[in-house]
């Protein structure tokens, strides 16, 4: 099981929608395609925005289905952060 450090990437705002690309496309999908798990730690991070989460996460729905939730852990997230998250991924599955 990989740890990815969203912090290091995006810092105490998570906003920029090309990091968390780079994430996603550079460390998480290789992670997925071996068919291990991913820990995305959001550790430091106090928010972030809709468009940072949807472009970490909608392409992986769509790429591997909504099952690939199962292989990701969400870390230390604080309830903004977990709403964010919940609300793309409650619209990926629509």
């Amino acid at each position: 099981m990989k740890k990815i450090k969203i912090f290091k990437f995006a810092g105490e705002f998570a906003e920029n929608k090309d990091a968390a690309r780079k994430v996603r496309i550079d460390l998480v999908t290789p992670i997925l395609k071996k068919g291990d798990e991913v820990v995305l730690d959001f550790g430091k991070v106090d928010s972030a925005t809709q468009s940072f989460i949807h472009a970490l996460l909608s392409e992986l729905i769509r790429k591997f289905g909504p099952e690939v939730l199962d292989k990701i852990v969400f870390k230390n997230c604080n309830e903004n952060v977990k709403g964010i998250i919940n609300i793309v991924v409650d619209y990926m599955q629509i």
